[in-house]
């Protein structure tokens, strides 16, 4: 299947299968493809969490408000987190950029402060979640991003000393009556002449 036929294809799953299990020689896959997602500078800001544990994700579905029973019935759950400061991520990736590299930090980004930086470090996480997003639909695997969460619970529950969630998503296999699904509600998009501009 070619990618356009993916993106017409893919959409956020609002019922999965809770039978149905993702096979672990695809799990290392998608470990091993979010491991290479891109970012800025190669700053790799994040932590990923693969969540298979009945009883975690119990726990998560309580700080999850309307995504509750997708995080239990889901085959994983993958939580995306961030440096919990820009203290921690320098302390932690600076040393292992390229001395270039570590001086435009130093020079460009760290006199912006502290929120800048963790604005910066944040939207590199979400490239890596459009990487992801893409990956499970060309292995057959259905998704929900989820933004709807207590982040601040899926810390509790997770226990990731110097780093903070940002939003998780459930992965597994659709249940035949999720009602989201394109053959039951069509996918919307604007047009391209609305959100693409040539010059």
């Amino acid at each position: 299947m070619c990618f356009l036929d993916i993106a017409q294809s893919r959409y956020t799953t609002k019922k999965y299968n809770s039978t149905k299990k993702i096979d672990n020689n695809i799990i290392e896959q998608l470990k091993e493809i979010i491991r290479l997602s891109p970012s800025s500078i190669n700053s790799q800001p994040w932590k990923f969490t693969f969540v298979e544990n009945e009883k975690v994700k119990n726990q998560l579905s309580e700080f999850s408000h309307y995504n509750s029973s997708k995080v239990k019935d889901a085959s994983h759950v993958v939580v995306f987190s961030v440096f919990k400061d820009a203290e921690a991520f320098e302390n932690m990736r600076l040393s292992q950029l390229s001395e270039g590299t570590s001086a435009y930090y130093n020079r460009v980004l760290k006199p912006k402060g502290d929120d800048h930086i963790m604005n910066w470090l944040t939207s590199q996480v979400y490239l890596s979640l459009g990487f992801f997003l893409s990956a499970t639909a060309s292995l057959g695997i259905d998704s929900t991003p989820m933004e709807g969460i207590e982040q601040s619970g899926y810390d509790t529950v997770l226990q990731d000393e110097g780093y903070k969630t940002l939003f998780a998503v459930a992965i597994g296999y659709r249940d035949d009556e999720d009602i989201n699904q394109p053959n039951s509600t069509p996918k919307f998009r604007l047009e391209q002449d609305l959100v693409i501009r040539s010059i």
